[in-house]
Parts: C-alpha cells; sequence; structure tokens
C-alpha cells in the first residue's frame, strides 16, 4: 500500500534508515563506550556500573569465552532475571561474535530442555535460583560450560552477602541442584581479565540473537535475527525517540524482563546507544518494592505492558512519585486498554503511547510518534523503511478502512526460523513476513488492531500457543479431548481457559491445572478449566477454537 503515513512523520524523522550504517551490534556498543564512558550504564538494587565499566567486564568475559574454547558462531544461553550480570554477559557474548540464546528463568525443565537442544547451546550463564532446572536436563544438552551466578553477586561487598544469605536462608528460594562442574560468573570474569580478547569480525549476516517464540506445534521456535536485523530496528526506533530522547541524560525504567524482545531492544539495547543508563527492576511482582525504587532516581521513560501500568496506578505511594521529568511511557508486548492508558495520563501528566512489534520484527513495526498528546487507541505508524499491507483470506490488499491480515516488509524481519525451513516459508513468502493479526488503517497512515487471525494467546505480553497447552492437558489419563483459549482478564489481558471432554467424571478443576503446573511456565498454566460433553469440530474434525471463544 502507499505510505500514507510519511506526510504525518515528524520533520526529523527519515522516510528510509541505512541498516547497514553499523556492521554489528558491536559496532555500536564500542561506540557508546567512547562516547559515553564515564556515565552510568546500569543500575540495579543500589549498585551501577559506568560504561567504562561495562567495557572491560563484557571484555573480560568476551575473553573468557574465547580462551577456554568457545568459536566464533557458538551458542551461549542466558537465564536470569533483570540484573547487571545481564548485560555484562550479553555484551560480552555479543564480543565474542557468539549468539545470545535468551531463556526464561520461569521455565519448566521440558521447556528448557527442548531450548537449549534445539539452539546447541554450548554454554549457559544461570542464576542459582534457577539452577535445580538446569540440573533435571543438563545431561540431555549440548551444554558444556555451565557459569552459575547470585542475585547479589554484583553488588557491595557487604551487600551481596546480606543479599545472597536473604535468598538462601530465610526466604529460602534456591532449591537443591546438582551441577558440579560449574564455574562462578565472578570467577570467570576474573579469569577473562587475565586472557586476551580478539575482537572477531562479525557483519551484518552474522546471527546476534536465537528468540524463542511460542509455536503451533506446541514446541517454541528459534527466530534467527541478525546483526543487520537488529542494527536496522534499533536505527528505525532511535531515529523516532530522538527527537525526545537526550542522549547521555535519560534514564529508562526497566522493569520488563531483558529476556524478552520488548525491553531486549527497547530498553537494552536502544538506551545503550543512547549513552543512558537503564534502571533495572529485578522483581517488578513486589509493586510496593517497585515504586520505592523508582521514588530514588529521576526517570525520564518508563516501557512496560498493559499489566504493568495498571499494576503500578493500584500501588499506593505511585501517584506520589515526581512525574516532572516523565517524557513518555512506552506499552506493548500487549494492547495498552484505554481504561488504563487514560488513568496513566490522569496520574502522570504524560501520555502512555503504544507500539506494536513481534519477535520475528525484532520487534518494533510501528509505534506512536513521542509528540502524541493523548491515547489514540493505535498502535501508530510504520517505523521507516517498513512496508505494510493489509490483505484478504485471498491474498488481495482491501481496501482504505477495511480489515485485513497486516504483512510486514523490511530490514529488521528475522532470516528464519532456526532447523524450521517449513515454518519460515509458511511465515515469510516474498520478503512479507505473515503477523497473523488483523488490522485496520485510517487515512493518516495510524494503524488499529481488531483481531487475532492466530489462536495465539496474550497474557501479560507473552505469547502462550494453545496447541502446546493442549498437549500437556490430554497427557493427563482422564482427559479425552481439551482446546485452550484465551479469555479476557482484567489485569494480564488474556488468561489461558481449557475446555475439557472428561474420560473419567471424577476429574476437577484443580486436579487439572495441578497436572498442567507441573509441566509449565506459570503464565502459561489454566487460570479456568470448563468441562463439556463436546467440543466444536470442523468437517475434517478440527477443533474450533473459535467457536469456544465466541462462547
Amino acid at each position: 500500500m502507499e505510505k500514507i503515513w510519511l506526510k504525518n512523520y515528524d520533520p526529523k524523522v527519515p522516510a528510509e534508515i541505512d541498516p547497514d550504517r553499523y556492521s554489528s551490534i558491536v559496532d555500536i556498543f564500542e561506540q557508546s563506550i567512547e562516547k559515553y564512558s564515564s556515565n552510568v550504564s546500569y543500575i540495579n538494587m543500589g549498585k551501577s556500573i559506568t560504561f567504562a565499566e561495562l567495557d572491560d567486564l563484557s571484555r573480560d568475559f568476551a575473553a573468557y569465552l574465547q580462551n577456554i574454547g568457545f568459536k566464533k558462531g557458538d551458542a551461549v544461553a542466558i537465564m536470569m532475571p533483570n540484573l547487571i550480570q545481564y548485560p555484562v554477559a550479553l555484551f560480552g557474548v555479543l564480543r565474542a561474535g557468539m549468539i545470545v540464546v535468551n531463556v526464561n528463568p520461569l521455565y519448566t525443565p521440558r521447556e528448557l530442555q527442548h531450548q537449549l537442544i534445539d539452539s546447541n547451546a554450548k554454554g549457559i550463564v544461570i542464576v542459582e535460583n534457577f539452577a535445580c532446572t538446569l540440573s533435571e536436563v543438563i545431561k540431555n544438552t549440548a551444554i558444556e560450560t555451565v557459569l552459575l551466578t547470585s542475585v547479589g553477586e554484583m553488588l557491595s561487598p557487604l551487600k551481596k552477602i546480606v543479599t545472597n544469605l536473604m535468598i538462601k536462608y530465610v526466604k529460602k528460594i534456591i532449591p537443591a541442584y546438582d551441577l558440579p562442574n560449574a564455574i562462578s560468573f565472578s570467577k570467570a570474569l576474573k579469569k577473562g581479565h587475565s586472557f586476551t580478547y580478539h575482537r572477531p569480525v562479525v557483519t551484518g549476516e552474522d546471527l546476534a540473537f536465537l528468540q524463542y517464540t511460542g509455536g503451533t506445534t506446541g514446541l517454541s521456535k528459534g527466530a534467527m535475527l541478525t546483526h543487520r536485523n537488529i542494527v536496522a530496528n534499533l536505527e528505525q526506533t532511535s531515529n523516532i525517540l530522538e527527537s525526545r530522547v537526550e542522549p547521555g541524560k535519560d534514564l529508562v525504567v526497566t522493569a520488563l524482563p531483558l529476556y524478552h524482545i520488548f525491553a531486549l531492544q527497547g530498553n537494552c539495547l536502544t538506551f545503550v546507544k543512547f549513552g543512558c543508563p537503564n534502571l533495572l527492576i529485578t522483581n517488578p511482582r513486589d509493586m510496593p518494592g517497585f515504586v520505592a525504587e523508582m521514588a530514588k532516581y529521576p526517570f525520564t521513560v518508563i516501557t512496560g505492558v498493559n499489566t504493568l501500568f495498571n499494576g503500578l496506578l493500584n500501588t499506593p505511594g505511585f501517584s506520589d512519585l515526581d512525574f516532572s521529568r516523565l517524557k513518555f511511557a512506552l506499552g506493548g508486548g500487549a494492547a495498552v486498554q484505554r481504561s488504563v492508558a487514560e488513568r496513566w495520563q490522569k496520574a502522570t501528566g504524560h501520555v502512555l503511547l503504544e507500539g506494536y512489534g513481534l519477535t520475528e520484527c525484532c520487534p518494533t513495526v510501528t509505534i506512536n510518534p513521542p509528540q502524541l498528546k493523548a491515547y489514540k487507541g493505535s498502535i501508530g505508524m510504520p517505523v521507516p523503511s517498513t512496508d505494510i499491507k493489509l490483505v484478504d483470506d485471498a491474498g488481495n490488499e482491501v481496501l482504505m478502512g477495511e480489515a485485513g491480515e497486516m504483512l510486514v516488509k523490511g530490514p529488521q524481519v528475522m532470516k528464519g526460523y532456526l532447523n524450521r525451513p517449513d515454518a519460515t516459508n509458511e511465515m515469510i513468502v516474498d520478503g512479507w513476513l505473515a503477523t497473523g493479526d488483523i488490522a485496520t488503517c485510517d487515512e493518516d497512515g495510524y494503524f488499529y488492531i481488531v483481531d487475532r487471525k492466530k489462536d495465539m494467546i496474550l497474557v501479560s505480553g507473552f505469547n502462550v500457543f494453545p496447541n502446546e497447552i493442549e498437549e500437556i492437558a490430554a497427557m493427563h489419563e482422564d482427559v479425552l479431548e481439551a482446546a485452550a483459549i484465551g479469555v479476557p482478564h482484567e489485569v494480564s489481558g488474556e488468561i489461558v481457559k481449557l475446555v475439557v471432554v472428561r474420560k473419567n467424571l471424577d476429574l476437577s478443576e484443580k486436579d487439572l491445572i495441578s497436572h498442567c503446573r507441573k509441566y509449565l511456565t506459570g503464565y502459561k498454566v489454566p487460570k479456568k478449566v470448563e468441562f463439556t460433553d463436546e467440543l466444536p469440530k470442523s468437517n475434517v474434525g478440527k477443533i474450533l477454537r473459535r467457536e469456544l471463544r465466541d462462547k
């Protein structure tokens, strides 16, 4: 379709960006290190490190990996919440010319094993709170090196001791694990400091991330994101945001986990490019603690999902924070609800912007301009160098104002799915990526999501695919058939509901939920179960989830 949105771009925003301006993420990182060396890069639990310190620590980690036998192109997993260790490990892996495999630390053994095997990861950096999960499956994977860290490892000596003792002996949230050959992350950094670092030649076509996303087969797929993909998306978003972001001066609140593509790109990488600090929130579920942490710093930008903004608005003390420096808040990962956006603007005096993206696009596809004065209900306009067309079921473009599936083309579109040419060819045809989302476009070039073509369930910004849930439910001996659907929820946007045909009428909702909890990450676990005599099906026997949702 014609790029009608260009007429509403800020005059300073270009229609096209150069995706080859930098050969890799490492180039951008090194540029920021040089320009902002004395600036703070990350803050967490009262500890801050400068860009110069991040340079030294990530260089030490890169040298360590290179000198223990890892090669350029090897995959290294990172499994931890938001801690300073994360960017140290992240940039260390990238600077060594290796591939980052982001892992949700709440994964069950089954989910972790699949991702480690599929990515063929040779090493993993993991916080000890979740080491028990790894110890259950490591023998089935290609993992050669385990680098173990603690929550308090990067803090001051006294705070490190107190924090780790509290976690281990008071809160008792470190289950027993058996990883006898694990190496301390801090010891690895110390060894790396004495090693020589060899900067590899990293090109735009080299893989930077294997970012896993849900799959319709019940198994997650690794989206292959190249350095060029990521650099392009950084150029696309930074060109839009730079009218409001002041390099080296702003401070972004990072509560979403950095292993999620939204925070990874929108916070971690974007604000490193701008030379600005990230305030890392390790446990955003502790809303009072989250608010208390925000009160300590002059934050200017915050990103999140609808549930996070809603949670903050309902937390005592949030309305008392100083919002005088806040420039904008950016919501993504899931639809921002109008009621939440309006309450946010009333409480803070600033608009809650909304953007749209997906893992396969690194992730940004559209975004509302930061100059927007009020919530629009739109996902915004396409970022530079991005084409969008809306098509009907036959693949024909729809008329202006009509709904159609959103197809995306641009330099941020992934290389494909690892080991899944079939899924890649289904998703990307002639360079156009099928999002599975049904949208409309207005005469000003603003897009609006109206429905999802796919059956994906979106829980607090995380993709949940029905087949995976149904497969786990079917493992229960008393389940005949099961269908998983998403139902609206005021806090998480959607929750998973199972509709089940029982073999044994004694099977209860509690029993089935307990069964699912053994095999699924918390946000995937069904919150509701409905028992029925039969499920609606097509003439070929396919379960019609849409009928269940409509009902």
